[in-house]
């Protein structure tokens, strides 16, 4: 399918919502898989909430999760222009094209008239919608509306008899309508903007789309757009509409939210990796065949099938999400995870702008031992704050009736006299030390551990005891074992 065309076509009203950039990724999947064209639009004809801030927010994040596009904004192609907003003339030729054939007509009905046909519809027990008052408007009610200032809509004429409208969606199979539910619906606005209906047609033919995939809240769209796409003699692209993504409440995820499910950019700032975000984003309404879950960008292309799309919501588990975040973060190449996690190190005031060579190896050793606690990598500086901040006790009272058991002092000066004899300090040769000591003195392995680690870092758990040894230091750690010998005396 070397000839497939696909589109992602967000509008830049707001940040980007997870929705969206699973439609994006979907759209890129589908077009590598089949070494077709993914063209990136947008759809900024909504003047008064679209802004330039949003469109680049969209690029920035498409770009860290790696959906780069084939053509469209930023780009260029051979269908441009790729913004809405400049191609205004291509609509109103398409629009006059309607008028002249008698496919469309003007309409000047006021929102208090039409707010009237609504109301007589309903107390009639009717469908709410437009009567078609202004389809065979006299010569004189035109010049009337125009002396009166009123601006006109333009309203597509739906073919008077009844017809059933049939998809053939590629995830869901036949999807009828029938035209009796729709009355003469605007394609351009007063504004002399057109809808979203009449443009994306008339985009996604003049772009040559071959497949639509898009989200199932714009099933409801769709007969609207097939009238159009017959009345202009257009080809119809394949539909595929995709499942909606629900929140943990089993709630649909709202498009403008606070919440930080919601924006992807709350993931990059809080230190997900984009390998990890896309991983888990694939898999919101599709899954591998095998349902092997851990997957890289390759094997997902290989496995992904549109077809193969469940119809069912997908349900955005965020606890999944940082289960596989944290997985790769584990896995990931330390240089980068360190490069990633010196930033909230810096907002945590544990290090400055200027680290120097010997001070960013020491770094390194500390985010190596604290990543394999954390989800994502802004939790960092709260499992590292042990080896910046000044040792503080969980408990003060409970640790000094820990060094105060039989044998502690034994365990304490026989540990420091071990690691004062090491020819290389590293975290296998003081876990050898400690594999000694459960061999030759005299104590439960509970007396070696449970004090040191309280000794050292004031609380009861945390990363194993020979990283934290080589990490704070031979002199480190001496001096907080004295420290904690004298608490009892």
């Amino acid at each position: 399918m070397s000839g497939m065309r696909l589109r992602f076509p967000p509008s830049p009203t707001g940040k980007i919502h997870i929705g969206n950039m699973r439609t994006a990724l979907f759209n890129w999947l589908w077009a590598r898989k089949n070494k077709g064209k993914l063209v990136l639009r947008i759809e900024d004809t909504d003047l008064e909430r679209s802004t330039k801030e949003f469109e680049e927010i969209i690029l920035k994040e498409m770009k860290w999760l790696g959906l780069d596009v084939d053509e469209g904004v930023g780009i260029g192609g051979d269908y441009g222009p790729y913004r809405q907003s400049e191609r205004i003339d291509i609509y109103q030729k398409y629009a006059e094209k309607l008028l002249e054939e008698g496919k469309a007509y003007y309409c000047y009905c006021l929102p208090e008239e039409l707010d009237k046909m609504r109301e007589e519809a309903a107390s009639k027990g009717e469908m709410p919608r437009y009567n078609q008052h202004c389809r065979t408007l006299s010569a004189e009610d035109v010049e009337k509306y125009k002396k009166e200032g009123r601006n006109p809509v333009i309203r597509f004429k739906v073919p008077d008899e009844d017809r059933e409208i049939i998809i053939d969606d590629i995830i869901r199979g036949k999807i009828s309508f029938n035209t009796s539910v729709l009355d003469d619906f605007i394609i351009y606005k007063s504004d002399g903007m057109p809808t979203y209906n009449f443009a994306v047609v008339i985009d996604d033919a003049l772009m040559k789309i071959s497949q639509v995939i898009r989200g199932e809240d714009h099933i409801s769209n769709t007969p609207k757009q097939l009238l159009i796409y017959e009345a202009l003699g257009f080809d119809l692209p394949r539909f595929a509409h995709l499942p909606l993504i629900l929140d943990e409440n089993k709630a649909k995820l709202k498009k403008r939210s606070d919440s930080d499910t919601v924006y992807i950019g709350e993931y990059r700032e809080n230190g997900y990796l984009p390998e990890a975000l896309f991983n888990f984003l694939s898999l919101l309404g599709w899954s591998a065949k095998d349902d092997q879950e851990i997957m890289s960008r390759e094997e997902i292309i290989s496995h992904f099938d549109i077809a193969d799309v469940n119809k069912s919501p997908a349900v955005f588990d965020v606890e999944k999400l940082n289960w596989m975040n944290g997985k790769y973060i584990r896995e990931a190449d330390l240089d980068r995870i360190v490069e990633l996690s010196i930033p909230y190190l810096k907002d945590a005031g544990y290090i400055s702008d200027d680290v120097s060579d010997e001070k960013y190896e020491w770094v390194k050793r500390v985010i190596e031992v604290s990543r394999n606690k954390v989800d994502y990598l802004s939790q960092i500086p709260y499992e590292a704050e042990l080896f910046f901040k000044e040792l503080e006790f969980a408990d003060k009272k409970e640790a000094v009736e820990e060094f105060k058991g039989e044998n502690v002092e034994l365990v304490f000066t026989t540990l420091k006299e071990k690691l004062r004899e090491l020819e290389e300090f590293n975290p296998d040769s003081i876990n050898k030390i400690f594999n000694i000591m459960r061999k030759n003195l005299p104590v439960k392995a509970r007396t070696i551990y449970h004090p040191t680690r309280v000794a050292l870092t004031g609380l009861n758990s945390g990363p194993e005891l020979n990283h934290v040894i080589y990490i704070l230091g031979l002199d480190e750690v001496e001096k907080r074992l004295d420290s904690a010998l004298e608490m009892v005396n």
